[in-house]
């Protein structure tokens, strides 16, 4: 399970700077897009014209009305293929400008990565968000292979951890907190990406306070308990798309994901802001 859950870590930028980088921001602009209007439409757009209250439900940790309000209108302006469309191109331009085309590893990387997402596309039961990415078509171009088959294995686990989230009673802003209390993350950019009215992230915390869950603003130790069991099972549902590759598999993948995360990196892709 370490194995696979270092394989998906490392390569997880290659994903997640679709998130950060102003080739995304200048090409949802171009459709008329502004603000978090362009990553609620790029995320949700597999669902096809979705709902404020599609988003809400599948992204879990948002401000409901910060999600409406950012959604309204959306599908007026342009459309899901659209949004889809530029949503790619950002990608491939993005990691291109970071070099991921010319790393000699890469046809093996995706020739593992590829079959652990093909492997989860078999388990996509319960999993919303996940399964309307698992129906787009794969991309031609290896380096956009490369970033489809990494999003498909970053909502298959997220998809799992809201599963297990919700099992153990802990909704989109408790989990929010929970999160920040770690110090993994900094707080002011939660607080601002999510757009949680400030008063309620307080009375939530000491919600939280009164579960024993924090110390103050700090994790208690039944708080990173709790933590530490929804990351676990998170890793052992995600397990199926990684068993495809065998321990033998998913330790050369973590190996080889290296460079192309540090790559990422490197290149400036997941600066905030």
């Amino acid at each position: 399970m370490k194995t696979a859950h270092a394989a998906w870590r490392r390569l997880e930028p290659v994903h997640g700077m679709i998130y950060f980088v102003p080739e995304a921001r200048q090409r949802y602009a171009d459709l008329g897009l502004s603000g978090r209007a362009g990553y609620f439409a790029s995320r949700s757009a597999a669902f096809g014209r979705a709902s404020a209250e599609l988003i809400i439900s599948t992204f879990y940790n948002f401000n409901p009305a910060f999600v409406r309000q950012a959604i309204d209108g959306v599908w007026d302006a342009t459309t899901p293929q659209q949004v889809l469309d530029a949503r790619y191109a950002a990608a491939g331009d993005a990691l291109r400008r970071a070099g991921i085309h010319e790393l000699p590893r890469l046809p093996e990387v995706l020739t593992l990565v590829r079959r652990a997402a093909e492997a989860a596309c078999e388990h996509m039961e319960g999993r919303p968000l996940f399964a309307a990415h698992a129906a787009l078509p794969w991309p031609e171009e290896p380096v956009l292979q490369l970033w489809h088959a990494q999003t498909l294995l970053r909502e298959f686990r997220g998809d799992a951890h809201v599963a297990c989230l919700l099992s153990e009673g802990v909704g989109g802003l408790e989990a929010l907190i929970l999160h920040a209390a770690t110090g993994e993350i900094p707080v002011d950019f939660l607080k601002a990406s999510r757009a949680w009215p400030e008063e309620q992230w307080a009375e939530t915390e000491e919600h939280l306070r009164k579960r024993g869950l924090l110390d103050g603003d700090s994790l208690s130790p039944e708080g990173a308990l709790l933590r530490r069991h929804i990351e676990d099972r998170t890793d052992r549902l995600a397990l199926p798309a990684y068993a495809a590759l065998g321990e033998a598999g998913c330790e050369r993948l973590a190996e080889l994901a290296s460079p192309f995360g540090r790559a990422v990196v490197e290149a400036g892709l997941l600066k905030l802001g």
